[in-house]
C-alpha cells in the first residue's frame, strides 16, 4: 500500500510523566505499524528523546509541521512528532503535574482539530492522569468526555475490546448510585444501537448483542432490587428488537461474559463501569483497547493508566498501544 493510501494516525502522547512516551516508542519500533498506517506523535519531541534512554531505543525523533500531514512520507526507523513544546525537559517522571495535565489536554485538542479538518484519519491516545488533568485546569472525568465536548457529540459510549470480548457501557465514570439513577430505557436503547451500528460497520452483518442486568441474576423476576430491570432495561431492549436488532436481555452478568468469550454473542452491553471493565481486565491489561463510539472521528486508546509507579523504568508493555493502533486503522475510513 502506498503512503498516500495509508490511514494517517495521530498518537497523542498523554501524560508526559507517565508511561505514554515509552509505550509509543516501543510500539513504533514494530515495522508492521508503518506497513499498516502513517503514524506520528502529537506531543513534545524532547520528552520522546528523553524516553529513548528508558527503553534503549535507536529510533530517530524528527519534528514535522501540520503541512507535512497532507502528503506524509513516514518511514520506519523514525518517530515523527508534531512538537507542541509544552513540557520542560526536566519534568519529574512518575509524579502528578499540572503542567503535564494541561499538556495532555492540548495534545488531544490538537488531534481533534486535525481530525475535524480531515488531515488525519484516526486518533490513538496514550493514557492521561485525571488528577493531573484537573490540576491543569481541565475538569473532565477523562478522554471520552473531552472528545465528546470538543466534537459536539451528545450520544457516545465507551467500548472496550479484548480478545474474544467486546463490551460497551451505558454509564461509565460515575458512582454506582448515580449510575443506577442515570440508566433509563432510552439510553439503553441508544447504546444497543451504537453497538449494532459500530459492529455492522466493522463487517458483522447481524451483530448478536447481549444486555446485562443491573442487579444480581438480572433481578430474578423481582427477587433482587426494586424492579430496575423491568423499569430501566427491558423497554430499551424491546425497542431495539422492534427495529430488527438482534439484542437479548437483561441477562445475569455473572455468566454473560463467559458466554460471550465462548462465542455466544458479539458484544455485551454493560450497565456501569466496573461491570464491563472487570471482565476485560481479567483477560489482560496489555490486550485491551478502549474505543469511543458515536464520535464523528475514530478514537482508540490503550486500556490502562499512566502507571506512574513504573514510568521511566522502560518496562511498560506496549501490547495495548500496538493493538490500539491496529484497531484505529481497522475502523478508520479508507483513503483512495
Amino acid at each position: 500500500m502506498s503512503q498516500n493510501h495509508k490511514s494517517i494516525v495521530g498518537i497523542t502522547m498523554g501524560d508526559a510523566a507517565g508511561v505514554g512516551p515509552e509505550i509509543i516508542l516501543k510500539s513504533l519500533a514494530h515495522e508492521e505499524i508503518y506497513d499498516l498506517c502513517a503514524p506520528f506523535v502529537i506531543g513534545d519531541a524532547k520528552i520522546l528523546e528523553r524516553a529513548k534512554g528508558y527503553v534503549n531505543s535507536e529510533l530517530a525523533v524528527q519534528t514535522i509541521t501540520e503541512e507535512e500531514l497532507d502528503n506524509p512520507d513516514f518511514q520506519f526507523g523514525t518517530v515523527y512528532c508534531l512538537d507542541l513544546n509544552l513540557i520542560p525537559g526536566d519534568l519529574p517522571v512518575g509524579e502528578v503535574s499540572s503542567i503535564a495535565g494541561h499538556a495532555a489536554f492540548e495534545y488531544l485538542s490538537k488531534a481533534i482539530d486535525l481530525a475535524n479538518q480531515k488531515r488525519i484519519d484516526a486518533i490513538c491516545t496514550a493514557p492521561l492522569n485525571k488528577e493531573a488533568l484537573h490540576k491543569g485546569g481541565h475538569k473532565y472525568p477523562g478522554h471520552t468526555e473531552i472528545l465528546a465536548e470538543l466534537t459536539n457529540t451528545d450520544e457516545f459510549s465507551m467500548m472496550l475490546s479484548a480478545p474474544n470480548l467486546k463490551v460497551i457501557h451505558v454509564t461509565t465514570h460515575v458512582g454506582i448510585l448515580d449510575a443506577v439513577k442515570m440508566i433509563n430505557p432510552e439510553r439503553v436503547y441508544r447504546v444497543i444501537k451504537l453497538a449494532h451500528d459500530t459492529l455492522k460497520k466493522s463487517g458483522i452483518e447481524t451483530p448478536r448483542i447481549a444486555v446485562c442486568g443491573i442487579n444480581p441474576h438480572a433481578g430474578e423476576n423481582g427477587l433482587f432490587g426494586y424492579g430496575e430491570e423491568e423499569e430501566k432495561v427491558i423497554p430499551g431492549v424491546r425497542k431495539a428488537q422492534e427495529e430488527g436488532i438482534k439484542a437479548v436481555g437483561p441477562l445475569p452478568a455473572d455468566t454473560l461474559f463467559f458466554r460471550t468469550v465462548r462465542g455466544d454473542f458479539d458484544i455485551v452491553v454493560a450497565m456501569y463501569h466496573d461491570q464491563g471493565h472487570g471482565p476485560v481486565k481479567v483477560l489482560g491489561l496489555d490486550a485491551g483497547v478502549n474505543i469511543t463510539v458515536g464520535l464523528p472521528i475514530i478514537r482508540t486508546s490503550v486500556d490502562h493508566g499512566t502507571a506512574f509507579d513504573i514510568a521511566g523504568k522502560g518496562i511498560a508493555d506496549e501490547k495495548s498501544m500496538t493493538e490500539a493502533l491496529r484497531q484505529a486503522v481497522e475502523l478508520a475510513p479508507k483513503r483512495v
